[in-house]
């Protein structure tokens, strides 16, 4: 149950990888596909996908069920 980070390699692609992970789940030609797929790992693990910008700095988070910080009211 590993959150999903999509980064971006120096040659421009991006990877898909599980928290401590030393190798990419999956690697893609954008972002968006990146995300895409992310994403369904994290629904079916219901962990969170934290997305990285260019600059390697966390840009956003989403939670696919177990939210540490659940929305009140």
């Amino acid at each position: 149950m590993a959150n999903q980070h999509v980064t971006r390699n120096t040659d421009g692609t991006w990877n898909v990888k599980g928290a401590g992970n030393s190798k990419a789940t999956s690697i893609h030609n954008t972002q968006r596909e990146a995300q895409q797929r992310a994403r369904k790992i994290a629904i079916n693990q219901k962990s969170e996908v934290v997305i990285h910008g260019v600059n390697g700095q966390i840009r956003a988070k989403d939670s696919y069920g177990n939210d540490p910080h659940p929305p009140k009211g």
